[in-house]
């Protein structure tokens, strides 16, 4: 799908994130990127092949 020079990292790249966005509909809660990615506003991806990556925000600071 990625017509970008240089290339856009494929959906199972580690860096797959980093992909450009082709269509955003964050009143929904997701993105599609120029790799096949669906990215998830909760941080959660559908890879173009139907597997599921979990939500992985950062968790919240220890209060002191």
């Amino acid at each position: 799908m990625c017509t970008h020079t240089p290339r856009c990292p494929t959906a199972t790249s580690p860096d797959r994130e980093a992909a450009h966005t082709i269509a955003s509909y964050p009143e929904q809660g997701w993105s599609l990127l120029c790799n096949g990615l669906l990215l998830f506003e909760d941080t959660g991806e559908l890879l173009p092949d139907g597997r599921i990556i979990a939500p992985h925000r950062p968790l919240a600071a220890a209060a002191v």
